[in-house]
């Protein structure tokens, strides 16, 4: 086989696409760097789904937990507390086993039959991990950011009758989202490289269709050899960063563009040999 008809067959497995029996011998570099892209599909779903509904979860639990109320404020610090104070590992180990626990034949709900067995399955189970995990070190983020709104920029609003929704939609939320997207990047970051515990996981794959780390590993026990599909997904994984700090920088730009250009923030990825 060609590189290309290797990419033809293998390119999209992870998702059931084309050939559906892993290769037994000749473990090229092209089978390798196919089948561990093909794999990172999984990672970029779990990745990019935890992220855009951790965003507004973490939106609104920083937003509870700057609340007078206690009856907000409370189950949010709590929230934040418990998803930041224990290993994302151990997270995904305590949701298995508390969605396993769930009855097999379903949980009735006013007369209709509920199925539970897709729960524990990684692309449901795992990906809700994530999404809880990620909007809780998300919303500490957030809401140091609302911590750190210069109070003349509120007194201001007030000053000309800005106040309410009105003052929270112009002018805290834009200033929220502005001094915390440096660090919300470095989280999206994480949260992407994050996206290959799910293989060590409890959850399992889906009809031996798993992550770009689930093929690494294939390949790694296959060839004896883990120095090249393990630097294959280390380099995918830099790419996606470099991707990652790119898009987040266009939004940063955008939300400092009323600043003069002394005074605008920038994302940029400088890698550094020594400390």
């Amino acid at each position: 086989m060609t590189c290309w008809d290797i990419i033809q067959a293998y390119g999209l497995r992870s998702i059931g696409i084309g050939e559906q029996l892993l290769p037994k011998n000749e473990f090229t570099l092209c089978k390798q760097f196919t089948l561990i892209g093909s794999g990172l599909i999984w990672n970029f779903y779990y990745g990019f789904l935890a992220l855009f509904f951790g965003f507004f979860l973490a939106n609104a639990v920083a937003l509870a937990k700057a609340a007078h109320n206690p009856f907000l404020r409370k189950p949010a610090e709590w929230f934040i507390f418990i998803f930041r104070g224990s290993p994302l590992f151990i997270q995904f180990f305590l949701a298995y086993e508390a969605l396993v626990m769930l009855p097999k034949a379903g949980i009735d709900v006013f007369g209709i039959t509920v199925q539970t067995s897709w729960t524990t399955k990684a692309w449901a189970g795992a990906l809700f991990v994530m999404f809880l995990n990620t909007g809780a070190y998300a919303a500490e983020i957030f809401y140091g950011a609302l911590q750190s709104i210069p109070k003349g920029d509120l007194e201001a609003a007030e000053a000309y009758g800005i106040t309410g929704w009105q003052k929270f939609r112009r002018i805290q939320w834009p200033t929220m989202l502005r001094l915390g997207w440096p660090a919300y990047t470095n989280e999206a970051i994480f949260l992407f490289h994050a996206t290959t515990l799910v293989f060590f996981s409890s959850f399992p794959a889906f009809r031996q269709m798993g992550d770009a780390l689930y093929y690494a590993n294939y390949f790694a026990d296959k060839t004896f050899n883990p120095f090249i599909p393990y630097p294959i997904i280390g380099l995918y994984f830099v790419l996606i960063t470099l991707f990652i700090t790119w898009l987040f920088g266009r939004v940063n730009a955008r939300l400092n563009r009323h600043l003069p250009s002394n005074q605008r923030s920038r994302i940029r990825l400088r890698p550094r040999a020594l400390r």
